[in-house]
């Protein structure tokens, strides 16, 4: 456990693994908690400035046992949400969703319209637009340009993309310590390679 000043909550750190053959360390840590990690090391060694974005809830219920005891009973969400994470790296506007597979295929009823329509408006006004794909019984997280799902999902017969689909046109996120997914280096390779 490591405890920060001004923080209440302790943060565990996650165990190294020593095997060669199959690399398990993040297995039970969710793809979310991964990148949000990712995102506060980047922030806090000013690389770049990426929020998960919060979901608008109403409250409709809330129950008081107590008067410091206040507990929220009954909630909607207000609006479809978007996507997951938004911010800025290097000088552009950066926006994706991330999602996680249990199988070796990623099922279209995963992602909404609405978020491969926003998907697409982003890199139609100059964002970078992606998915972060986890394959959690695989251990891999793949990124894929939005353009190629937006592409599948609007055009394709097959509701559906396979792993080796995901693989072939997607690139493979190293994962590490510290930082936990670093996707920033597989934007830099797809989005800023001309640049260099």
């Amino acid at each position: 456990m490591i405890n920060y000043p001004n923080k209440k909550k302790n943060y565990k750190v996650p165990t190294l693994s020593t095997s060669s053959k199959h690399n398990t360390r993040h297995r039970g840590i969710s793809l979310e908690e991964d990148i949000n990690v990712s995102n506060q090391y980047y922030l806090s060694h000013d690389q770049a400035v990426i929020y998960k974005k919060p979901t608008p809830v109403q409250i409709v219920k809330v129950d008081y046992p107590a008067r410091n005891k206040a507990k929220i009973v009954e909630a909607y969400y207000k609006v479809p949400s978007t996507t997951d994470y938004n911010g800025l790296y290097r000088g552009k506007y950066i926006d994706f969703e991330a999602k996680e597979c249990k199988t070796k295929r990623f099922p279209f009823i995963n992602i909404h319209e609405h978020q491969i329509n926003h998907l697409d408006a982003i890199q139609r006004h100059g964002g970078i637009a992606f998915i972060i794909i986890a394959f959690t019984t695989l251990n891999e997280v793949y990124l894929i340009d939005a353009s190629y799902i937006v592409e599948a999902y609007r055009f394709s017969s097959v509701k559906h993309l396979d792993y080796e689909d995901i693989k072939k046109h997607g690139h493979l996120i190293r994962q590490g310590y510290i930082p936990r997914l670093e996707y920033l280096k597989v934007v830099d390779e797809i989005y800023f390679k001309e640049a260099e």
